[in-house]
C-alpha cells in the first residue's frame, strides 16, 4: 500500500495509488475474465469507507484512468493507463529486443524472459512467459530473475532487508532473509542465479542481470524450462547464448528512442551482463 507523506494532497494521492494498484494486485478478477471493480469492492479491499472510495474512482474516472460501465457501474482501468504503460514501455527499449528473444526460445528451446524491478516483484517486460492466466509479476526472492535484480540493485533500490515476509511457494522456496542474503552472495560471484523449483516444481530457470553503466542490474534476462532440459551439466552452454541478443551499453537494452547497433555483439560485462532462471507461470 501507498504510504503518502504529509499534506492534503499526499494523502489523497496515497488512497488513489491503492486503488489504482488493487486492481493488479486483484489478479484473479482478471483470471475470472472479470477485471472490474465496483466501489463497494474497492472500499472493501482497502479498507476505506464507500463514499471515500466512490469519490476516488470518480476522480481517476475524470482523469481517464477509469471507465464505467454503465450498465453495472463497476469500474475498470482507462486508456490513460494503457497509454502511460506504452509509453514507459518503449521509453525502457525492452521491444526493441522483442525478436531476439523469440530467436533465443526457439534456438534453446526454452522460455525467455526479460524483467525489471517493480517493488518487491520482478516485472516481466518482454518475453513469452506474461499470459491471461499469469500476468508479468513474480516473486523476487523465489525466482532467478528476481536473485538476479537483488543482488545488483540500483541507488535507491533495496536489498534482502527491503522485502517483506517471504512466502514458500514449494518446500524448496527461501523464506529465511539470511539465507537468501547468502543465495544472493554465490549469485554475485558465479555472475548468474538459478531457480530450481523454487516457485514451481518441476521448472528450472538461468538467469543473468543485464546492467547499467555503474553495474546495476537494469534488467534481468532468464532461460526458463525443465530440469531434464537446463541440466548443471548444460547450464554453461545455455548461459552462453544470452550475449547473442543485441543489447545496448554493456548488455542493457538499448537506450531510449535508439535502435541498437546491428553490426556488433552487445559487451557482456563478465559473461551475459547477468542472467535468470527459466521457470513457468511463477517459476521464474
Amino acid at each position: 500500500m501507498v504510504t503518502p507523506t504529509s499534506g492534503t494532497g499526499a494523502q489523497s494521492v496515497g488512497p488513489a495509488l491503492d486503488i489504482l494498484l488493487c486492481f493488479h494486485d486483484n489478479a484473479p478478477d482478471f483470471h475470472d475474465n472479470a477485471p472490474d471493480l465496483s466501489a463497494s469492492e474497492i472500499a472493501r479491499r482497502l479498507e476505506l469507507s464507500t463514499s471515500t472510495a466512490h469519490r476516488l474512482a470518480r476522480a481517476l474516472l475524470d482523469a481517464g484512468f477509469f471507465e464505467q460501465d454503465h450498465r453495472t457501474a463497476r469500474y475498470r482501468l482507462g486508456p490513460a493507463v494503457t497509454e502511460l504503460g506504452r509509453l514507459s514501455y518503449h521509453r525502457r527499449g525492452p521491444h526493441l529486443v522483442a525478436r531476439e528473444l523469440t530467436d533465443l526460445a526457439e534456438r534453446t528451446g526454452t522460455t525467455a524472459d526479460l524483467a525489471l524491478r517493480g517493488g518487491p516483484y520482478a516485472v516481466i517486460v518482454a518475453g513469452g512467459s506474461v499470459t491471461p492466466r499469469v500476468g508479468p509479476r513474480r516473486p523476487l526472492h523465489s525466482t532467478a530473475l528476481g536473485k538476479v535484480l537483488l543482488a545488483w540493485p540500483p541507488p535507491g533500490e533495496g536489498g534482502v532487508e527491503s522485502l517483506p515476509p517471504l512466502p514458500a511457494f514449494t518446500d524448496r522456496t527461501i523464506v529465511d532473509s539470511a539465507r537468501l542474503a547468502a543465495e544472493l552472495d554465490q549469485v554475485r560471484a558465479r555472475r548468474y542465479a538459478v531457480n530450481d523449483g523454487e516457485s514451481a516444481h518441476g521448472i528450472r530457470t538461468v538467469a543473468v542481470p543485464v546492467l547499467d553503466h555503474i553495474e546495476a542490474a537494469r534488467f534481468a534476462l532468464a532461460l526458463r524450462g525443465t530440469p531434464d532440459l537446463i541440466t548443471a551439466e548444460r547450464t554453461e552452454w545455455f548461459l552462453d547464448q544470452g550475449p547473442r541478443l543485441r543489447l545496448g551499453h554493456r548488455g542493457a537494452a538499448a537506450a531510449p528512442g535508439r535502435a541498437p547497433p546491428h553490426d556488433r555483439t552487445p559487451c557482456a560485462p563478465r559473461r551475459l551482463s547477468g542472467r535468470e532462471s527459466v521457470d513457468d507461470t511463477d517459476g521464474w
